[in-house]
């Protein structure tokens, strides 16, 4: 090959330096089991409403509209007296319909809420 082709020839693309980091890996939201990616809206969920005793319990990250469909569903006192674990959130019928629904829209999607039936009509509205 001569000087000039070896000049022009293009060099082969350069591997990224191996440092031993791996991709961040999203963490799963507990109701959905979708991943929840760094930009999406995401808030803690005490497992144990921390009115009832939950404030030092697990709060796992859930995406923004499975936390605000949990609480339009049910109230602190359910959550607490037979809904405490994921497994039964994703059993109760509402929120398996809501999860049925979620399971089709992106990881970073959300929208507002249905609002709390029981307690607009606790303030009379």
């Amino acid at each position: 090959m001569s000087r000039r082709a070896r000049k022009s020839a293009t060099p082969p693309p350069a591997a990224p330096p191996e440092t031993g980091e791996t991709a961040p890996v999203c963490p799963l939201c507990p109701l959905c089991l979708r991943p929840i990616p760094a930009g999406a809206r995401a808030s803690r969920h005490h497992l144990t409403p921390r009115l009832k005793g939950g404030a030092r319990g697990p709060a796992p990250l859930l995406h923004q509209i499975c936390h605000n469909e949990i609480h339009a569903a049910l109230s602190e006192a359910e959550l607490a007296r037979a809904y405490a674990a994921p497994e039964a959130l994703r059993a109760h019928p509402g929120l398996a319909r809501f999860i049925a629904w979620i399971a089709s829209k992106p990881p970073d999607f959300h929208a507002r809420s249905r609002p709390n039936l029981r307690k607009r009509r606790a303030r009379g509205r």
